[in-house]
């Protein structure tokens, strides 16, 4: 059984301390489409989302290039 992801809650905690560049970095490494939606989901019930419009940007950004499928590079 695996654990729960802790990277949505640890960067939730940076935007509400108001430290946005660096959650804004952790955001463009997410590990997964999950801890994104994890994060929206949590921001929204904070009501950041609209405080921090960068941050819903670029979550939603994120989660669209994670989702799409990879494109093959020729060797």
């Amino acid at each position: 059984m695996s654990r729960p992801s802790l990277w949505a809650p640890k960067v939730a905690s940076l935007i509400q301390g108001g430290n946005s560049a660096a959650a804004l970095a952790q955001i463009k490494v997410a590990p997964s489409v999950k801890d994104l939606q994890d994060l929206r989901k949590q921001l929204a019930q904070a009501q950041l989302l609209a405080k921090h419009p960068a941050i819903d940007q670029a979550t939603a950004d994120q989660i669209v290039a994670l989702s799409a499928p990879r494109l093959h590079r020729s060797p």
